[in-house]
């Protein structure tokens, strides 16, 4: 794989992502993450999945630049789609996936960390949906997951502000399970958390997680849906084709309202 190196050791499997300089998350990053996560779920030998960026980010989000291939509002929604199956089979997978998150984790990156059962990450790590400032909104459950994390009052003013928070304020929210002072600290922490979770039998593992799966109520279903449909739409208008524009051009958007 191109943009991801799988390692396992003492029945845990490290994903790390591996595409400088932000870790972006292209079609071709996302079809090498299912890829990654066939390989773990049919080696008996893994019981713990850690999911990590490599660099100075988690992910800093999905990536812009291929944006700008797509074509139309329809083809916009099926990436979604794409992004959504793949993060629901994260969050309904049979063996524990641990985010162990640095630097940032805005975007696509922090809908891809809220599909994994635990996140872990350092205390100055920025989480943020900005697709609004982009012309857009979020396009991988993130609009639906956030709220049943962090309630929706602060779920709707982190995705109207495009404002990202702290790891540290991402714990006492129940974003995060823990936050450490710095990424040496906090991969040391998050390798002991996974080797106890290992110690425990790949069987009763795996019915504790498809047991935690039944807490998701029909709306959910039916909001990633409209998400996906609302991600083509804001595609389609002018100010979603200004917003990536201005992104790559590095300039401010000038929204028509349209």
């Amino acid at each position: 794989m191109e943009n991801l190196v799988v390692k396992t050791e003492n029945h845990i499997a490290t994903i790390l992502l591996n595409r400088p300089p932000a870790n972006a998350l292209s079609s071709t990053v996302l079809k090498e993450l299912s890829s990654a996560l066939d390989q773990v779920e049919q080696d008996e030998q893994v019981k713990v999945i850690v999911l990590q960026g490599e660099g100075r980010f988690f992910a800093a989000g999905a990536d812009i630049k291929e944006f700008t291939t797509v074509e139309s509002g329809e083809q916009f929604a099926e990436l979604a789609k794409y992004g959504q199956d793949l993060f629901e089979r994260i969050e309904h997978f049979p063996k524990p996936v641990i985010a162990a998150i640095h630097g940032a984790a805005l975007g696509g990156g922090l809908e891809l960390a809220m599909a994994c059962h635990i996140r872990i990450a350092t205390e100055d790590t920025k989480l943020g949906l900005p697709e609004l400032q982009l012309g857009l909104v979020p396009g991988f459950a993130g609009s639906q997951r956030l709220p049943r994390l962090v309630g929706q009052a602060k779920a709707t003013e982190m995705l109207l502000t495009s404002d990202p928070i702290t790891g540290t304020e991402a714990v006492s929210l129940g974003l995060l399970n823990y936050a450490y002072p710095n990424q040496e600290v906090m991969l040391e922490e998050t390798t002991k958390l996974a080797e106890k979770i290992a110690q425990k039998s790949s069987l009763t593992m795996k019915l504790a997680l498809n047991l935690l799966s039944y807490s998701k109520d029909k709306n959910y279903l039916e909001g990633v849906a409209k998400e996906a449909e609302a991600f083509g739409v804001a595609f389609d208008s002018h100010d979603g084709k200004e917003g990536i524009n201005a992104f790559i051009e590095k300039r401010k958007p000038e929204f028509k309202n349209k």
